[in-house]
């Protein structure tokens, strides 16, 4: 069969880092050994009932069984705005100011294609998604990285970047709360992101992926809640982490209208709209009682809660995420970061994420998820403790 080779924009595009563990992963389940699998970001939660109850009454209506409005109906926009409005005092204009997408990650990949020309330079954090890389690499654009530190709450520091760089960047990738650190940002940092956009006429995308999920009494913030916000950007939100529907595949943009309006034209030529009772479901979310967000937000605090103590009771210094459902947590003394994941791959059978698959940065850290339970969660504890990497707590009687 002849073989036909493959453009050169798909040959640009970044290797993906975790294909190579996924192999990893797979070898040492095929050998027969119980894997923890903490390495993925995959909620492992189902849709809450009423969700999936509307999209089965929904699924049935032949009105949605042709094809949708190219820009998604009004219902779920005027949704998105009330959502907004009720969660942040944020006021959107739903036809005006938001797009529907097909996935979070499908607009983090779009949005270079939208407003950039090649050459173009791209601000992005690092450590960071690496699919914000894709996006890039498609616009062949250029990035510049922005260093997430520790002893600054893993928010960038403008000052740090070069004013060549600064004055070059047309596009600006945010995410908070933070994938993989688990940081949040706070209101003045987003005003200070305002500013600096403006200064240098810079779009920011704000991937608000992780939106729900914040720990200790702290509800994450918007972006748009920092005044003119959208005058420079946008806000990229997902229903996959605040309601369990990552197979659903639906997610939304929110904010600067021309913006919006870059998106809506991409996808015109890209798809016909999402099927209709998946959008009256998501309405359905956004509009409903949030108990079942509360709940979810509990259990990943309890989780999180019971991982932290179990790794500081086998030695592990570890700080406690803000947010998301991933803790960033620091590779021993000695060791990379891919060292240290396999090694608790193959000694320990836990699965944990190297750092460096994250961007220079992530060096020195493990991405661990908060995506089973509390059980396996001590358990992958235990079974780290064995390989005596940790000094142990010493308790007093």
């Amino acid at each position: 069969m002849k073989s036909f080779a493959q453009s050169e924009l798909l040959k640009s595009l970044p290797k993906q880092f975790f294909a190579s563990l996924v192999d990893k992963v797979g070898k040492v389940i095929a050998e027969g050994h119980d894997v923890i699998n903490l390495g993925q970001g995959n909620p492992d939660q189902p849709t809450p009932p009423h969700i999936v109850a509307a999209l089965q009454k929904a699924a049935a209506n032949p009105k949605y069984h042709k094809y949708s409005p190219f820009r998604g109906y009004s219902f779920l926009k005027e949704a998105v705005a009330a959502f907004y409005k009720r969660e942040y005092g944020v006021t959107v204009n739903p036809e005006k100011e938001v797009a529907i997408l097909f996935g979070g990650k499908a607009g983090l990949v779009e949005i270079p294609q939208c407003l950039l020309n090649p050459g173009d330079v791209v601000l992005v954090p690092d450590p960071g998604y690496p699919d914000y890389w894709s996006g890039v690499a498609l616009a062949r654009a250029e990035m510049a990285m922005m260093p997430l530190r520790a002893e600054n709450g893993f928010l960038p520091d403008y000052r740090e970047l070069k004013e060549d760089v600064s004055k070059k960047a047309k596009l600006m990738f945010l995410n908070y709360p933070n994938n993989p650190t688990g940081a949040i940002a706070t209101k003045t940092f987003f005003e200070e992101t305002v500013s600096f956009a403006e200064k240098h006429g810079i779009c920011v995308i704000h991937d608000f992926a992780y939106g729900a999920i914040g720990f200790d009494g702290q509800k994450p913030i918007s972006f748009l809640q920092a005044e003119g916000a959208k005058e420079v950007g946008i806000e990229i939100y997902t229903f996959s982490k605040t309601y369990n529907m990552a197979g659903w595949r639906i997610g939304f943009a929110v904010g600067n209208e021309s913006v919006i309006a870059a998106i809506n034209l991409l996808q015109d030529h890209l798809y016909v709209s999402l099927f209709g009772a998946i959008q009256e479901a998501a309405a359905v979310a956004l509009l409903g009682s949030q108990q079942c967000v509360h709940e979810l937000v509990s259990l990943y605090e309890s989780r999180r809660n019971t991982l932290v103590h179990a790794l500081r009771e086998i030695g592990w210094n570890v700080t406690a995420p803000a947010g998301s459902f991933f803790a960033w947590l620091p590779v021993p003394t000695g060791w990379t970061s891919e060292q240290f994941a396999d090694v608790l791959l193959e000694k320990a059978h836990v699965v944990v994420a190297p750092g460096i698959g994250f961007g220079e940065h992530g060096e020195g850290y493990v991405r661990v998820g908060l995506l089973t339970s509390e059980e396996r969660l001590q358990e992958a504890a235990a079974r780290i403790a064995k390989l005596n990497i940790f000094q142990r707590a010493v308790k007093n009687d």
